[in-house]
Protein backbone atom coordinates (compact mmCIF):
# COMPACT_ATOMS: atom_id res chain seq x y z
CA UNK A 1 0.00 0.00 0.00
CA UNK A 2 1.11 3.49 -0.76
CA UNK A 3 2.22 5.52 2.39
CA UNK A 4 0.21 8.22 1.32
CA UNK A 5 -3.12 5.80 1.26
CA UNK A 6 -1.94 3.71 4.19
CA UNK A 7 -1.32 7.18 6.36
CA UNK A 8 -4.97 8.11 5.59
CA UNK A 9 -6.78 4.64 6.28
CA UNK A 10 -4.66 5.01 9.60
CA UNK A 11 -6.65 7.95 10.24
CA UNK A 12 -9.72 6.94 8.89
CA UNK A 13 -9.54 4.16 11.80
CA UNK A 14 -8.03 6.08 14.26
CA UNK A 15 -11.37 6.86 16.20
CA UNK A 16 -12.28 2.65 16.14
CA UNK A 17 -8.77 2.21 17.59
CA UNK A 18 -8.96 4.82 20.09
CA UNK A 19 -12.03 3.30 21.44
CA UNK A 20 -10.22 -0.17 21.10
CA UNK A 21 -7.10 0.72 22.83
CA UNK A 22 -9.35 2.45 25.97
CA UNK A 23 -11.21 -0.53 26.03
CA UNK A 24 -7.95 -2.90 26.37
CA UNK A 25 -10.47 -6.05 24.82
CA UNK A 26 -10.60 -4.44 21.37
CA UNK A 27 -14.23 -4.18 20.49
CA UNK A 28 -17.08 -3.07 22.36
CA UNK A 29 -17.96 -6.39 24.48
CA UNK A 30 -21.14 -8.20 22.94
CA UNK A 31 -21.18 -11.68 25.18
CA UNK A 32 -21.10 -11.50 29.21
CA UNK A 33 -17.69 -12.72 29.62
CA UNK A 34 -16.72 -9.97 27.08
CA UNK A 35 -18.27 -7.21 29.35
CA UNK A 36 -16.67 -8.91 32.60
CA UNK A 37 -13.37 -8.44 31.09
CA UNK A 38 -14.13 -4.72 30.55
CA UNK A 39 -14.86 -4.53 33.72
CA UNK A 40 -12.25 -5.88 34.92
CA UNK A 41 -9.56 -4.68 33.14
CA UNK A 42 -10.83 -1.22 33.42
CA UNK A 43 -9.75 1.56 35.55
CA UNK A 44 -12.30 3.47 36.47
CA UNK A 45 -15.05 0.32 36.16
CA UNK A 46 -13.19 -1.51 38.50
CA UNK A 47 -14.39 0.18 40.88
CA UNK A 48 -17.54 -2.08 40.47
CA UNK A 49 -18.00 -5.20 40.62
CA UNK A 50 -18.52 -7.62 37.47
CA UNK A 51 -21.76 -8.56 37.71
CA UNK A 52 -24.81 -6.81 39.44
CA UNK A 53 -27.85 -8.18 41.45
CA UNK A 54 -30.87 -6.58 39.84
CA UNK A 55 -32.41 -5.50 42.95
CA UNK A 56 -29.57 -3.46 43.21
CA UNK A 57 -30.44 -2.07 40.23
CA UNK A 58 -34.09 -0.79 41.06
CA UNK A 59 -34.62 2.75 42.11
CA UNK A 60 -36.83 2.57 44.33
CA UNK A 61 -34.31 0.63 46.81
CA UNK A 62 -31.57 3.25 46.39
CA UNK A 63 -33.51 5.94 44.42
CA UNK A 64 -29.60 6.64 42.97
CA UNK A 65 -28.64 8.94 46.31
CA UNK A 66 -25.34 7.51 46.54
CA UNK A 67 -24.05 8.26 42.62
CA UNK A 68 -26.18 12.11 42.88
CA UNK A 69 -23.78 12.89 45.82
CA UNK A 70 -20.66 11.16 43.56
CA UNK A 71 -22.50 13.37 40.74
CA UNK A 72 -22.71 16.38 42.45
CA UNK A 73 -18.90 16.48 44.29
CA UNK A 74 -18.12 15.93 40.90
CA UNK A 75 -19.85 19.24 39.41
CA UNK A 76 -18.92 20.85 42.38
CA UNK A 77 -14.66 20.57 41.85
CA UNK A 78 -15.75 21.42 38.04
CA UNK A 79 -17.16 24.30 38.97
CA UNK A 80 -15.35 25.28 41.99
CA UNK A 81 -12.03 25.45 39.77
CA UNK A 82 -13.38 27.68 37.77
CA UNK A 83 -14.79 30.11 40.29
CA UNK A 84 -10.99 30.01 41.91
CA UNK A 85 -9.73 31.43 38.50
CA UNK A 86 -11.51 34.48 39.51
CA UNK A 87 -11.87 35.08 43.30
CA UNK A 88 -9.53 36.58 45.82
CA UNK A 89 -8.89 35.07 49.41
CA UNK A 90 -8.52 38.36 50.75
CA UNK A 91 -10.87 40.51 53.18
CA UNK A 92 -10.25 43.43 50.56
CA UNK A 93 -10.83 41.83 47.28
CA UNK A 94 -13.02 39.16 48.03
CA UNK A 95 -16.25 40.32 47.76
CA UNK A 96 -15.48 42.85 44.83
CA UNK A 97 -14.39 39.31 43.07
CA UNK A 98 -17.26 37.60 43.52
CA UNK A 99 -19.05 40.69 42.30
CA UNK A 100 -16.97 40.63 39.02
CA UNK A 101 -17.76 36.42 39.14
CA UNK A 102 -21.54 37.76 39.17
CA UNK A 103 -21.66 40.58 37.08
CA UNK A 104 -18.38 40.82 34.83
CA UNK A 105 -16.66 36.95 33.95
CA UNK A 106 -18.82 35.44 30.79
CA UNK A 107 -21.18 33.17 32.69
CA UNK A 108 -19.31 33.48 35.87
CA UNK A 109 -22.53 34.00 37.61
CA UNK A 110 -23.93 30.80 35.94
CA UNK A 111 -21.03 28.94 36.98
CA UNK A 112 -21.79 30.61 40.54
CA UNK A 113 -25.16 29.42 40.56
CA UNK A 114 -24.58 26.15 39.71
CA UNK A 115 -21.61 25.30 42.02
CA UNK A 116 -23.67 26.80 45.03
CA UNK A 117 -26.40 24.79 44.04
CA UNK A 118 -24.52 21.92 43.57
CA UNK A 119 -23.44 21.90 47.16
CA UNK A 120 -27.14 22.19 48.68
CA UNK A 121 -28.06 19.36 46.64
CA UNK A 122 -25.07 17.32 48.01
CA UNK A 123 -25.79 18.27 51.38
CA UNK A 124 -29.77 16.94 51.37
CA UNK A 125 -28.88 13.86 49.31
CA UNK A 126 -26.28 12.53 52.03
CA UNK A 127 -28.86 13.19 54.40
CA UNK A 128 -31.36 10.89 52.60
CA UNK A 129 -28.58 8.81 51.72
CA UNK A 130 -27.65 8.03 55.21
CA UNK A 131 -31.45 7.60 55.62
CA UNK A 132 -31.98 4.81 53.11
CA UNK A 133 -29.22 2.79 53.77
CA UNK A 134 -30.44 3.34 57.94
CA UNK A 135 -33.81 2.08 56.99
CA UNK A 136 -32.76 -0.62 54.58
CA UNK A 137 -30.56 -2.32 57.30
CA UNK A 138 -27.57 -1.58 55.30
CA UNK A 139 -25.39 -1.37 58.26
CA UNK A 140 -24.88 -4.35 59.40
CA UNK A 141 -22.29 -6.75 59.24
CA UNK A 142 -20.09 -7.21 57.22
CA UNK A 143 -20.80 -3.22 56.11
CA UNK A 144 -20.58 -1.65 59.56
CA UNK A 145 -16.73 -0.07 59.05
CA UNK A 146 -18.22 1.29 56.05
CA UNK A 147 -21.09 2.80 57.70
CA UNK A 148 -18.68 4.97 60.03
CA UNK A 149 -17.07 6.06 56.62
CA UNK A 150 -20.27 7.26 55.68
CA UNK A 151 -20.97 9.34 58.25
CA UNK A 152 -17.50 11.02 58.14
CA UNK A 153 -18.32 11.65 54.51
CA UNK A 154 -21.68 13.22 56.45
CA UNK A 155 -19.58 15.76 58.61
CA UNK A 156 -16.94 16.35 55.98
CA UNK A 157 -19.72 17.18 53.43
CA UNK A 158 -21.27 19.92 55.94
CA UNK A 159 -17.70 21.17 56.85
CA UNK A 160 -17.34 21.35 53.05
CA UNK A 161 -20.05 23.73 52.88
CA UNK A 162 -19.84 25.29 55.44
CA UNK A 163 -16.36 26.70 54.63
CA UNK A 164 -17.36 27.73 51.69
CA UNK A 165 -20.25 29.69 53.07
CA UNK A 166 -17.81 32.45 54.11
CA UNK A 167 -16.01 32.67 50.76
CA UNK A 168 -18.62 35.79 49.32
CA UNK A 169 -17.59 37.27 51.93
CA UNK A 170 -20.98 39.29 52.66
CA UNK A 171 -22.97 40.06 55.20
CA UNK A 172 -24.93 36.81 54.83
CA UNK A 173 -21.71 35.05 55.25
CA UNK A 174 -20.15 36.95 57.46
CA UNK A 175 -22.76 36.74 60.20
CA UNK A 176 -23.50 33.02 59.62
CA UNK A 177 -20.13 32.06 60.17
CA UNK A 178 -19.74 34.55 63.35
CA UNK A 179 -22.81 32.43 65.19
CA UNK A 180 -20.64 29.52 63.98
CA UNK A 181 -17.65 30.14 65.53
CA UNK A 182 -19.88 30.96 68.70
CA UNK A 183 -20.85 27.57 68.64
CA UNK A 184 -17.69 26.46 68.76
CA UNK A 185 -17.07 28.08 71.73
CA UNK A 186 -20.10 27.19 73.71
CA UNK A 187 -18.00 25.27 76.01
CA UNK A 188 -17.47 28.34 77.32
CA UNK A 189 -20.62 27.96 78.99
CA UNK A 190 -20.17 25.37 81.33
CA UNK A 191 -16.68 26.67 81.93
CA UNK A 192 -18.31 29.81 83.40
CA UNK A 193 -20.69 28.60 85.17
CA UNK A 194 -18.44 25.73 86.88
CA UNK A 195 -15.84 29.14 87.36
CA UNK A 196 -13.02 27.62 85.95
CA UNK A 197 -12.54 28.97 82.24
CA UNK A 198 -9.67 30.96 83.94
CA UNK A 199 -7.93 27.80 83.84
CA UNK A 200 -9.66 25.45 81.25
CA UNK A 201 -11.01 27.12 78.24
CA UNK A 202 -11.71 24.77 75.51
CA UNK A 203 -14.27 27.00 74.32
CA UNK A 204 -11.88 30.14 73.30
CA UNK A 205 -9.36 27.25 72.13
CA UNK A 206 -11.96 25.63 69.51
CA UNK A 207 -12.57 29.50 68.09
CA UNK A 208 -9.33 30.23 67.91
CA UNK A 209 -8.53 26.94 65.86
CA UNK A 210 -11.32 27.38 63.81
CA UNK A 211 -11.17 31.30 62.80
CA UNK A 212 -7.37 31.91 63.43
CA UNK A 213 -8.19 34.18 65.59
CA UNK A 214 -10.85 35.78 68.23
CA UNK A 215 -12.90 37.22 65.43
CA UNK A 216 -13.77 36.57 61.36
CA UNK A 217 -11.19 38.15 59.60
CA UNK A 218 -8.52 37.83 57.48
CA UNK A 219 -7.13 34.24 59.27
CA UNK A 220 -10.62 33.43 59.03
CA UNK A 221 -11.46 33.80 55.68
CA UNK A 222 -7.47 32.07 54.25
CA UNK A 223 -8.56 29.53 57.01
CA UNK A 224 -11.72 28.56 55.58
CA UNK A 225 -10.32 29.23 51.68
CA UNK A 226 -7.39 26.65 51.84
CA UNK A 227 -9.84 24.32 53.96
CA UNK A 228 -12.49 24.50 51.16
CA UNK A 229 -10.39 24.03 48.14
CA UNK A 230 -7.75 22.10 49.61
CA UNK A 231 -7.60 20.05 52.61
CA UNK A 232 -11.29 18.93 52.60
CA UNK A 233 -11.78 18.09 48.56
CA UNK A 234 -8.86 15.96 49.51
CA UNK A 235 -10.12 14.00 52.43
CA UNK A 236 -13.64 13.81 50.67
CA UNK A 237 -12.18 12.38 47.68
CA UNK A 238 -10.21 9.66 49.33
CA UNK A 239 -12.36 8.52 52.03
CA UNK A 240 -15.07 8.14 48.94
CA UNK A 241 -12.93 6.16 47.19
CA UNK A 242 -12.48 3.71 50.68
CA UNK A 243 -16.66 4.32 50.69
CA UNK A 244 -16.50 2.53 46.94
CA UNK A 245 -13.94 -0.08 47.24
CA UNK A 246 -15.87 -1.68 50.61
CA UNK A 247 -19.22 -1.49 49.04
CA UNK A 248 -17.76 -3.92 46.54
CA UNK A 249 -15.48 -6.11 48.80
CA UNK A 250 -18.43 -6.12 51.52
CA UNK A 251 -20.33 -7.91 48.58
CA UNK A 252 -22.00 -4.80 46.72
CA UNK A 253 -25.12 -2.99 47.89
CA UNK A 254 -26.86 -4.95 50.56
CA UNK A 255 -30.24 -7.01 49.24
CA UNK A 256 -32.39 -9.59 50.78
CA UNK A 257 -30.40 -12.94 50.86
CA UNK A 258 -33.81 -14.47 52.12
CA UNK A 259 -36.13 -13.81 49.02
CA UNK A 260 -35.84 -16.11 46.30
CA UNK A 261 -33.34 -15.42 43.68
CA UNK A 262 -34.63 -14.96 40.13
CA UNK A 263 -33.41 -17.29 37.69
CA UNK A 264 -29.86 -16.77 35.90
CA UNK A 265 -30.14 -16.18 32.08
CA UNK A 266 -27.60 -17.14 29.62
CA UNK A 267 -28.84 -16.13 26.40
CA UNK A 268 -32.19 -15.86 26.63
CA UNK A 269 -32.17 -18.97 28.94
CA UNK A 270 -32.70 -20.16 32.48
CA UNK A 271 -29.35 -22.09 33.92
CA UNK A 272 -29.23 -23.06 37.29
CA UNK A 273 -25.46 -21.80 39.16
CA UNK A 274 -24.06 -23.32 42.07
CA UNK A 275 -22.64 -20.67 43.98
CA UNK A 276 -19.39 -21.16 45.63
CA UNK A 277 -18.05 -22.97 49.08
CA UNK A 278 -14.48 -22.09 49.81
CA UNK A 279 -12.67 -19.15 49.46
CA UNK A 280 -9.35 -19.09 47.56
CA UNK A 281 -6.30 -16.10 48.49
CA UNK A 282 -4.04 -15.58 45.74
CA UNK A 283 -0.84 -15.35 47.80
CA UNK A 284 -2.06 -17.61 50.59
CA UNK A 285 -3.83 -19.84 51.99
CA UNK A 286 -6.58 -18.33 54.35
CA UNK A 287 -9.39 -18.63 56.81
CA UNK A 288 -13.46 -17.94 57.15
CA UNK A 289 -15.14 -16.85 53.98
CA UNK A 290 -15.82 -13.81 51.92
CA UNK A 291 -19.04 -11.68 52.02
CA UNK A 292 -19.75 -13.57 48.76
CA UNK A 293 -19.08 -17.40 49.49
CA UNK A 294 -22.37 -18.77 49.60
CA UNK A 295 -24.03 -16.39 47.02
CA UNK A 296 -24.98 -17.69 43.34
CA UNK A 297 -24.91 -14.93 40.79
CA UNK A 298 -28.88 -16.20 40.02
CA UNK A 299 -30.39 -12.74 39.47
CA UNK A 300 -27.57 -11.09 38.87
CA UNK A 301 -26.64 -9.34 35.21
CA UNK A 302 -23.43 -8.32 33.77
CA UNK A 303 -22.53 -4.83 35.27
CA UNK A 304 -21.34 -3.00 31.34
CA UNK A 305 -24.31 -1.92 30.21
CA UNK A 306 -26.95 -2.19 32.90
CA UNK A 307 -24.97 -0.46 35.92
CA UNK A 308 -22.84 1.68 33.87
CA UNK A 309 -26.52 2.89 32.22
CA UNK A 310 -28.14 3.41 35.39
CA UNK A 311 -25.08 5.24 36.34
CA UNK A 312 -24.92 7.49 33.01
CA UNK A 313 -28.73 8.32 33.85
CA UNK A 314 -28.35 9.13 37.44
CA UNK A 315 -25.04 11.53 36.51
CA UNK A 316 -27.32 13.07 33.29
CA UNK A 317 -29.92 13.45 36.47
CA UNK A 318 -28.09 15.47 38.84
CA UNK A 319 -26.16 17.53 35.91
CA UNK A 320 -29.60 18.47 34.29
CA UNK A 321 -30.91 19.38 38.05
CA UNK A 322 -27.99 21.61 38.97
CA UNK A 323 -28.19 23.46 35.47
CA UNK A 324 -31.87 23.90 35.86
CA UNK A 325 -31.71 25.69 39.50
CA UNK A 326 -28.32 27.63 38.39
CA UNK A 327 -30.58 29.16 35.54
CA UNK A 328 -33.28 30.06 37.40
CA UNK A 329 -32.48 30.80 40.80
CA UNK A 330 -28.99 33.07 41.77
CA UNK A 331 -26.72 32.47 44.45
CA UNK A 332 -27.20 35.14 47.40
CA UNK A 333 -24.84 38.06 47.40
CA UNK A 334 -25.95 41.09 50.21
CA UNK A 335 -23.56 43.58 51.24
CA UNK A 336 -20.22 43.89 51.57
CA UNK A 337 -19.23 42.00 55.50
CA UNK A 338 -19.38 44.81 57.93
CA UNK A 339 -18.63 43.57 61.68
CA UNK A 340 -20.27 47.02 62.85
CA UNK A 341 -23.84 46.27 61.48
CA UNK A 342 -25.23 43.10 62.48
CA UNK A 343 -27.70 40.88 60.76
CA UNK A 344 -31.12 40.64 62.20
CA UNK A 345 -32.04 37.77 62.51
CA UNK A 346 -28.26 36.51 61.94
CA UNK A 347 -28.75 32.86 60.82
CA UNK A 348 -26.39 30.17 60.05
CA UNK A 349 -26.66 27.86 57.29
CA UNK A 350 -29.90 26.13 56.65
CA UNK A 351 -28.26 22.51 57.47
CA UNK A 352 -27.34 24.10 61.19
CA UNK A 353 -30.55 26.00 61.87
CA UNK A 354 -31.84 23.37 64.27
CA UNK A 355 -28.83 23.57 65.88
CA UNK A 356 -28.93 27.19 65.97
CA UNK A 357 -32.59 26.72 67.38
CA UNK A 358 -31.05 24.46 70.32
CA UNK A 359 -28.39 26.66 70.93
CA UNK A 360 -31.17 29.89 71.32
CA UNK A 361 -31.83 27.74 75.11
CA UNK A 362 -28.36 26.44 75.66
CA UNK A 363 -25.22 26.91 73.47
CA UNK A 364 -23.36 23.65 75.37
CA UNK A 365 -26.14 21.59 74.66
CA UNK A 366 -27.28 22.54 71.15
CA UNK A 367 -23.70 22.78 70.24
CA UNK A 368 -21.78 20.78 70.88
CA UNK A 369 -23.36 17.85 73.62
CA UNK A 370 -26.38 16.98 71.63
CA UNK A 371 -24.87 16.77 68.42
CA UNK A 372 -21.93 14.18 70.07
CA UNK A 373 -24.37 11.96 71.09
CA UNK A 374 -26.35 12.10 68.05
CA UNK A 375 -22.99 11.23 66.23
CA UNK A 376 -21.80 8.82 68.73
CA UNK A 377 -25.50 7.04 68.59
CA UNK A 378 -25.18 7.03 65.15
CA UNK A 379 -21.54 5.21 65.08
CA UNK A 380 -22.79 2.96 67.43
CA UNK A 381 -25.93 1.93 65.35
CA UNK A 382 -23.92 -1.40 63.38
CA UNK A 383 -22.32 -2.60 66.51
CA UNK A 384 -25.53 -2.73 69.06
CA UNK A 385 -27.66 -3.95 65.99
CA UNK A 386 -26.47 -7.01 65.56
CA UNK A 387 -29.52 -9.20 64.26
CA UNK A 388 -28.76 -9.97 60.41
CA UNK A 389 -32.56 -9.87 59.74
CA UNK A 390 -33.96 -7.43 57.98
CA UNK A 391 -30.65 -6.53 56.01
CA UNK A 392 -31.90 -4.81 52.68
CA UNK A 393 -35.77 -4.65 53.20
CA UNK A 394 -37.00 -1.38 53.88
CA UNK A 395 -38.07 -0.92 57.58
CA UNK A 396 -36.85 -4.69 57.76
CA UNK A 397 -40.85 -5.70 57.64
CA UNK A 398 -44.29 -4.54 58.17
CA UNK A 399 -43.80 -4.59 61.83
CA UNK A 400 -40.61 -2.02 61.21
CA UNK A 401 -42.96 -0.09 58.60
CA UNK A 402 -45.45 0.38 61.46
CA UNK A 403 -42.90 1.60 63.86
CA UNK A 404 -41.39 4.43 61.46
CA UNK A 405 -44.71 5.37 61.40
CA UNK A 406 -45.59 5.78 64.95
CA UNK A 407 -42.05 7.11 66.00
CA UNK A 408 -42.70 9.94 63.04
CA UNK A 409 -45.59 11.04 64.74
CA UNK A 410 -44.40 11.41 68.04
CA UNK A 411 -41.07 12.75 67.12
CA UNK A 412 -43.59 15.09 65.04
CA UNK A 413 -45.94 16.22 68.11
CA UNK A 414 -43.63 15.85 71.44
CA UNK A 415 -40.75 18.53 69.20
CA UNK A 416 -43.75 20.84 67.78
CA UNK A 417 -45.43 20.72 71.35
CA UNK A 418 -42.23 21.54 73.13
CA UNK A 419 -41.44 24.50 70.74
CA UNK A 420 -45.15 25.71 70.95
CA UNK A 421 -44.60 25.40 74.83
CA UNK A 422 -41.52 27.89 75.20
CA UNK A 423 -43.12 30.44 72.56
CA UNK A 424 -46.15 31.05 74.45
CA UNK A 425 -44.83 30.43 78.38
CA UNK A 426 -41.02 30.55 77.74
CA UNK A 427 -38.63 28.31 80.32
CA UNK A 428 -36.68 28.11 82.90
CA UNK A 429 -35.29 31.59 83.16
CA UNK A 430 -38.07 33.17 82.53
CA UNK A 431 -39.63 31.68 85.38
CA UNK A 432 -36.84 32.14 87.56
CA UNK A 433 -34.43 35.03 86.88
CA UNK A 434 -32.09 33.89 89.23
CA UNK A 435 -31.62 30.42 88.42
CA UNK A 436 -28.56 28.78 88.07
CA UNK A 437 -27.12 28.62 84.36
CA UNK A 438 -25.73 24.64 85.25
CA UNK A 439 -29.96 24.03 85.52
CA UNK A 440 -30.63 25.75 82.17
CA UNK A 441 -27.62 23.37 80.60
CA UNK A 442 -29.16 20.04 82.17
CA UNK A 443 -32.49 21.01 81.85
CA UNK A 444 -33.68 22.86 78.15
CA UNK A 445 -35.82 21.88 75.57
CA UNK A 446 -33.12 20.09 73.84
CA UNK A 447 -32.31 17.59 76.77
CA UNK A 448 -35.97 17.01 77.02
CA UNK A 449 -36.67 16.74 73.34
CA UNK A 450 -33.43 14.17 73.66
CA UNK A 451 -35.16 12.83 76.98
CA UNK A 452 -38.63 11.96 75.06
CA UNK A 453 -37.06 10.20 71.84
CA UNK A 454 -35.18 8.16 74.14
CA UNK A 455 -37.83 7.30 76.71
CA UNK A 456 -39.45 6.49 73.68
CA UNK A 457 -36.92 4.19 71.94
CA UNK A 458 -36.57 1.93 75.25
CA UNK A 459 -40.51 1.62 75.14
CA UNK A 460 -40.09 0.41 71.84
CA UNK A 461 -37.40 -2.12 72.77
CA UNK A 462 -39.14 -3.49 76.10
CA UNK A 463 -42.27 -3.87 74.10
CA UNK A 464 -40.59 -5.72 70.93
CA UNK A 465 -37.57 -6.86 72.26
CA UNK A 466 -35.94 -5.66 69.37
CA UNK A 467 -32.86 -3.92 69.45
CA UNK A 468 -33.65 -2.76 64.98
CA UNK A 469 -37.05 -1.85 66.00
CA UNK A 470 -35.67 0.28 69.11
CA UNK A 471 -33.06 2.25 66.55
CA UNK A 472 -35.98 2.82 63.64
CA UNK A 473 -37.88 4.62 66.75
CA UNK A 474 -34.98 6.32 67.87
CA UNK A 475 -34.15 7.64 64.45
CA UNK A 476 -36.90 8.39 62.80
CA UNK A 477 -37.60 10.72 66.06
CA UNK A 478 -34.15 12.61 65.95
CA UNK A 479 -35.19 12.71 61.78
CA UNK A 480 -38.44 14.27 62.82
CA UNK A 481 -36.66 16.81 65.14
CA UNK A 482 -34.34 17.75 62.72
CA UNK A 483 -37.09 18.83 60.15
CA UNK A 484 -39.13 20.62 62.68
CA UNK A 485 -35.91 22.58 64.31
CA UNK A 486 -34.73 23.29 60.85
CA UNK A 487 -38.23 25.23 59.75
CA UNK A 488 -38.88 26.46 62.56
CA UNK A 489 -35.54 28.43 62.09
CA UNK A 490 -36.05 28.88 58.67
CA UNK A 491 -39.54 30.26 58.39
CA UNK A 492 -40.58 31.01 62.08
CA UNK A 493 -37.72 33.06 63.76
CA UNK A 494 -37.53 36.58 63.24
CA UNK A 495 -35.31 39.62 64.68
CA UNK A 496 -34.25 38.98 68.45
CA UNK A 497 -34.74 35.25 67.15
CA UNK A 498 -38.40 35.93 67.94
CA UNK A 499 -41.18 34.02 66.72
CA UNK A 500 -43.05 35.27 63.42
CA UNK A 501 -45.64 33.21 61.80
CA UNK A 502 -44.17 34.57 58.25
CA UNK A 503 -41.64 36.75 57.72
CA UNK A 504 -43.95 39.24 56.66
CA UNK A 505 -44.44 40.13 59.82
CA UNK A 506 -41.04 41.59 60.86
CA UNK A 507 -41.17 44.47 62.28
CA UNK A 508 -40.20 47.11 59.61
CA UNK A 509 -37.10 49.53 60.45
Amino acid sequence: MPPTKEFLENLKKTPERLRESALRVGKLPETDRERSQSTFHNLFLHVQSVRTHRNSLRFAYTFGLGLILTASFVVLTITGILVMVYYKPSTDLAYQSVKDIHFVVPAGRFIRNIHRWAAHVMVVAVFLHMARVFYTGSYKKPREFNWLVGLALLVLTLALSFTGYLLPWDQLAFWAVTIGANIASSPREVTEALGITRWFDIGAFQKQLLLGANHVGQEALIRFYVLHVAVLPLLTAILMGVHFWRVRKDGGLSRDVTAEPPPALIRGREVQVFPPTKTYGLMAVVRGRTPVVGRAPEGSVPSWPHLLWAELAVFAFTIALTLALGYWFDAPLKEMANPAIPENPAKAPWYFLGLQELVSYSAFMGGVAIPMIVLIGLGLIPYLDRDPRGVGKWFGGPEGRRIFWVSLVVGLISVVALLAFTVQFGWLRNWFPSIAQLAIIALNPGTVIVAIYVAWSLWTLHRTGSIRMSAIALFTCFLAGFIVLTAMGSVFRGPNWQFYWWPSQWPVH
